[in-house]
């Protein structure tokens, strides 16, 4: 398969005549208009561990990021799956036969955002995608990081994406530039052959990188996430907020563009359960602790750490590693 022919099937299954479509669909993906790796995003204070995901069909949607993303199922039962990379879990999904699914208007999840470990990486999982024939939704250029867009089969948004190196993020005091610009699709397949796939399954260093929720107001969610747990704001606009710990772009993105407004999750429905943060030392857990009393939010101890959740029912487990 050719670069040319591999860039026209990536377009086709995005459903865009060109780059630039492409990148307008990562526009409304991200709410806009208009290599570093995991190493660098997970050595932080804070960063993402694993997410669990509600979902109705587990064997579809579990085969689904085994297939797709190159997952490894780690464990299977017939109510749950746990997949990850390396041998570190990264999904836990757990069946919910005949719920709801969840609304796009309401708060919860607005997509998980995997890491590949290089370019080069994200260039070969690129050709599989185009080889199996995956739908995608859009790609973009961030200037942080380069990213494509994707939806699981019960509609959980994911993003796959590699991270420019840090020294190449522009800081504004505390503001990192980022945009929606079109991705060099043709840059990235020329680190990889595109003539046949080597991609058998993730990288064992592929992580979360980051987060992305919808929230029901985002000065109430800036508020429970930045003063409350912890994250340092790193960019803000119309509809929106990137937070992060240690100067990463961003390890939680939270917006209003669809839920502005919303009330408290169903539980009973698919979707998000939770997702874990990775602390990597025990006085910053234990402020964390103290600030979530303070604010009467809750705190429920659970092993290794502690669990809460955010105003609209989101669990966040903060866990000592």
């Amino acid at each position: 398969m050719t670069i040319d022919l591999t860039r026209r099937t990536l377009l086709h299954l995005a459903g865009a005549s060109s780059l630039s479509a492409a990148a307008i669909a990562a526009a409304r993906a991200e709410g806009m208009a208009g290599g570093g790796g995991p190493t660098f995003a997970n050595r932080t204070p804070m960063r993402i561990g694993m997410v669990t995901l509600r979902v109705r069909d587990l064997d579809l949607v579990a085969n689904y990021y085994r297939d797709a993303i190159g997952l490894t199922v780690m464990a299977r039962s017939a109510t749950s799956a746990r997949l990850g990379s390396g041998g570190v879990p990264l999904l836990d999904l757990e069946r919910r036969g005949g719920a709801a699914r969840e609304a796009r208007n309401a708060a919860g999840l607005y997509h998980t955002a995997f890491l590949m470990p290089t370019r080069k990486d994200l260039a070969r999982w690129l050709v599989h995608a185009a080889k199996n024939k995956i739908p995608l939704s859009g790609f973009a250029d961030h200037l942080v990081s380069e990213s494509v867009y994707l939806d699981d089969p019960e509609g959980n948004g994911i993003e796959v994406y590699a991270d420019r190196a840090p020294e190449t993020w522009k800081w504004d005091g505390g503001s990192v530039a980022m945009a929606t610009d079109r991705l060099d699709i043709d840059g990235l397949l020329a680190l990889t052959d595109t003539r046949t796939t080597n991609y058998a399954k993730a990288p064992d260093d592929l992580r979360i990188g980051h987060m992305h929720l919808r929230v029901g107001d985002l000065e109430q969610a800036d508020r429970f996430y930045s003063a409350t747990l912890g994250f340092d704001p790193t960019r803000k606009r119309s509809g929106a907020a990137f937070l992060s710990s240690g100067r990463y772009h961003h390890h939680l993105a939270i917006n209003v563009w669809q839920s502005a407004g919303a009330g408290p999750r169903d539980d009973a429905a698919t979707g998000l359960a939770w997702f874990s943060l990775e602390i990597a030392a025990p006085e910053i857990l234990q402020s964390q602790e103290q600030r979530l009393r303070q604010a009467g939010a809750q705190a429920v101890a659970i092993a290794n750490g502690i669990e809460t959740a955010d105003p609209w029912g989101t669990k966040v487990r903060l866990i000592k590693v």
